[in-house]
C-alpha cells in the first residue's frame, strides 16, 4: 500500500512529484534482481556513446557477469543495428528480451519498425516508454544493466535520473572542444539530481587524453578511465552486427581496462 501523501514531498515540491515517486517505487520493484545500473551518457550527439555501451556490456558479461543492455535513445535507437538484431517483441507485459552472445537488450527498433515509420514523439511518449522498459520489461537477476543514453539535458535522461537508482553515469567526450564543453554540461545536470560520475571516457582518441577531456575530467571532479582510439574496425563491425570486444583481442583489453575501474 501506498503511503506517501502530498504533505511528505519535498518542501516546494509541485503536487505531481507524487507521481514520480510513485513510478519509481514501481520500477524498484520490477528491477529488483538488478543489482548494478550504469548510464553512458553525453549531452553531445556523435560521439560515440552507442558503440561505448555496448562494449563495455560485453566486456562485463565476457568477465563472467549477468548483464543487460537498454536502448535508451528512444526515438533514434541504433543498439540493434550495430548488433544486427531484427526481432521484434511482444509488446504486451511482460516484455520478453532476446538475448544475444549473453547479453540481454531492449530497444524500441524491436517494438516499432523506425526505419519505415520514423518515431515522431513528443517528451511524455517518450517518457512512458522508458518506464514501460523499466515497469514491465523481464530483465529477471543481473548484475549490471547498462543504458545508452540519447544527447541532450531533456526529457529521456532526466527520466532515468528520476525514475532509477543509478550507479552513476560514465561520461563520453571526444577530443574536440564543444565535445567536451557538452560533457561538462552533462556531468553537472547530473550532479545537480544527485547521481554520481563514474568517470570519464575519450573516444575517437589519438591515444593520450586531450586537454579538452583532462578539463572535464577535472570540471566534474572525477576519475579519466581511459581513451578508445579511432579505428576503421569499430564502423566495419557496426556494419555486420557483429561486437567487438568479441572479435578483437585488443579492443576487449582496452574496455576490460575501463570496466575493471566501474565494477562493485
Amino acid at each position: 500500500m501506498d503511503t506517501t501523501s502530498p504533505q511528505e514531498l519535498p518542501k516546494g515540491a509541485h503536487p505531481s512529484f507524487l507521481n514520480v515517486l510513485k513510478a519509481k517505487e514501481r520500477v524498484k520493484q520490477n528491477m529488483a534482481n538488478v543489482k548494478h545500473k550504469i548510464g553512458v551518457y553525453s549531452a553531445k550527439g556523435g560521439v560515440g556513446k552507442t558503440t561505448l555501451s555496448i562494449n563495455i556490456a560485453y566486456a562485463l558479461s565476457k568477465m563472467g557477469y549477468k548483464v543487460g543492455l537498454l536502448d535508451a535513445d528512444i526515438d533514434c535507437p541504433n543498439v540493434t543495428m550495430f548488433l544486427g538484431i531484427d526481432e521484434k517483441i511482444d509488446p504486451h507485459a511482460p516484455l520478453k528480451l532476446p538475448v544475444k552472445e549473453g547479453v540481454k537488450i531492449a530497444s524500441t527498433a524491436m517494438l516499432v519498425d523506425e526505419i519505415k515509420r520514423p518515431i515522431i514523439w513528443r517528451g511524455p511518449l517518450i517518457t512512458k516508454m522508458l518506464s514501460d522498459f523499466f515497469e514491465h520489461a523481464d530483465w529477471g537477476a543481473l548484475d549490471y544493466l547498462v543504458l545508452d543514453l540519447s544527447p541532450g539535458t531533456s526529457d529521456a535522461p532526466l527520466t532515468i535520473m528520476q525514475l532509477l537508482d543509478l550507479d552513476g553515469f560514465v561520461i563520453v567526450t571526444t577530443p574536440q572542444k564543444i565535445a567536451g564543453m557538452n560533457s561538462i554540461r552533462s556531468g553537472l545536470m547530473a550532479k545537480r539530481l544527485g547521481v554520481h560520475i563514474l568517470g570519464v571516457v575519450e573516444n575517437m582518441s589519438a591515444g593520450e587524453p586531450s586537454q579538452s577531456t583532462l578539463d572535464v575530467v577535472a570540471a566534474l571532479g572525477t576519475e579519466f578511465l581511459g581513451c578508445v582510439k579511432r579505428d576503421q574496425r569499430f564502423d566495419t563491425s557496426g556494419d555486420s552486427g557483429a561486437v567487438p570486444v568479441s572479435a578483437y583481442e585488443d579492443i576487449k583489453m582496452i574496455f576490460e581496462d575501463i570496466v575493471k575501474k566501474l565494477i562493485v
